[in-house]
């Protein structure tokens, strides 16, 4: 590498430079992944995630370069403290893998930096985005008008699936307008309803059976008492896997009601939605095909790093009406093409994002590289590995254990005979934090019909028996020891 270019100019590197560069990088990564598979879930440094960050790592840049052997070893030391998500001890929240061949894709993407928000600035590469997109509507069982587009997660493929609801649904004035859901729905919906215009009270919370999925009389007699009251009831917003449990609502049933009363019906299927690539995912996620909308977590369900959502809609055109904005006179040249006889839409003027990354290829390369099956062996280890925690804690007479899971999140208490609730949801608080205390793995708790839950959810790549058999033991051991007072 020249010497200017290590005094931090010229900006552009050429081949030899970035070759130059990239083993440090790649040596850097890949002893990362060396130790991955033992590494603690959290470093001792990180154990207080309150703790004050280093101030030297929040030093601004100077006006000469520096070596970047130094910068990584800046950058490991950031990393080193907090939570490791890429760890097979990810079993807080939904977790996520990252991928490596997805995060080489990105740095492919970067690279190359081919703009795709509009089909004629790299109409092969919206090509590669729309097969993958295809792919994932046909997998959901969507009809051929069917389309779709790839965002930064749930949170704002949520808000486009309320934009395409309310386009589609409502009249200009839409306030009056309710949506149907359940205490048990991810918040990003009710956010979204909310940045989207909507009053407080548009979010209808229907009350949920005792398996927690959304009661359909329930449904039925809100929409009605709704309608009575001068209100628009314009959307059921259904479960497929929630985070609390993995519970997936009556998906078949509330269709019925959706197409009875003439309302969207939009499915949430960001952590559940792509164990349909396994034989017991699709039987129980049966009627999710008559969605209009559909939200995919590929960073979730196909193991990709963070950032990566989607959004499925019944007709493509209802997604370009939702997000009708028209173009400046800068942008001359955006009609949608067609090559061999596959259409190539506009990002943009399907989503909220005129400038976007790349995202397709870190869906298309990985999905390529290693095979569907590949993909759904992964899926179907996840729903084995879920049923046999379900069995072993379940053997426990210390833990109540909500329910056989559905997909592959287990939630489960303390429990004693003599001991009243708030004794037994302190020791579930205790419980949690007695396993978390080794820094292999990190579990949470949640709160359900206020009582408090720890939860198990087995969705990392990296998640093997062994480390859930360290978590068995762990809790084992507490339950045999802690008792109420």
């Amino acid at each position: 590498m020249s010497a200017a270019a290590k005094d931090g100019s010229p900006l552009d590197l050429d081949g030899g430079d970035f070759s130059g560069l990239m083993p440090e990088v790649v040596g850097f990564l890949a002893a990362f992944l060396h130790q991955l598979p033992a590494a603690p879930f959290m470093q001792p440094d990180g154990t207080n995630l309150e703790r004050p960050v280093d101030p030297s790592l929040c030093v601004g840049p100077a006006e000469s370069g520096r070596p970047l052997r130094d910068l990584l070893q800046i950058i490991g030391t950031a990393a080193s403290s907090g939570i490791d998500t890429a760890s097979g001890g990810a079993l807080s929240g939904i977790p996520g893998t990252g991928l490596v061949s997805s995060a080489m894709a990105d740095l492919i993407a970067g690279i190359l930096n081919r703009y795709t928000g509009i089909a004629v600035g790299a109409p092969a590469m919206v090509a590669l985005e729309a097969s993958v997109l295809r792919w994932m509507t046909d997998l959901m069982g969507l009809p051929p008008t069917a389309g779709g587009i790839l965002t930064s997660g749930g949170s704002m493929a949520a808000l486009s699936a309320v934009l395409c609801a309310r386009a589609a649904k409502l009249p200009a004035d839409f306030r009056k307008g309710r949506i149907y859901a359940t205490d048990q729905t991810h918040h990003a919906l009710v956010k979204a309803v909310r940045i989207a215009g909507f009053p407080d009270d548009a979010v209808r919370m229907v009350a949920v059976d005792s398996g927690l999925r959304m009661d359909v009389g329930a449904l039925r007699s809100a929409i009605v008492g709704d309608r009575d009251a001068g209100l628009i009831p314009f959307c059921i917003g259904a479960n497929a896997g929630t985070t609390n449990t993995g519970t997936i609502d009556p998906l078949q049933e509330l269709a019925e009601v959706a197409r009875a009363e003439g309302l969207w019906y939009h499915v949430d299927a960001a952590y559940g939605g792509l164990f349909q690539l396994t034989d017991r995912g699709r039987k129980r996620l049966a009627g999710i095909e008559h969605a209009d909308s559909i939200i995919l977590d590929p960073h979730k369900g196909l193991f990709v790093p963070f950032g990566t959502g989607c959004l499925l809609v019944r007709d493509e055109e209802v997604l370009r009406q939702g997000h009708a904005g028209g173009y400046g006179p800068y942008l001359p040249d955006v009609r949608e093409l067609e090559s061999g006889g596959i259409r190539l839409p506009n990002f943009s003027a399907l989503s909220p994002e005129l400038t976007r990354p790349n995202r397709g290829l870190r869906l298309w390369l990985p999905l390529h590289l290693h095979g569907v099956a590949a993909f759904r062996r992964a899926l179907d280890h996840k729903l084995d590995l879920a049923l046999q925690l379900y069995d072993q804690l379940r053997a426990m007479p210390q833990l109540h254990v909500l329910g056989e899971p559905e997909l592959s999140v287990v939630a489960f208490r303390c429990r004693f005979p003599r001991g009243t609730e708030a004794q037994e949801d302190l020791s579930t608080e205790r419980l949690v934090k007695h396993v978390n205390a080794a820094m292999r793995v990190r579990l949470v708790t949640t709160v359900i019909r206020e009582r408090r839950v720890a939860r198990i959810p087995i969705l990392n790549l990296r998640t093997t028996k062994e480390i859930l058999a360290g978590v068995v033991t762990e809790i084992r051991a507490f339950v045999s020891t802690d008792t109420p007072a």
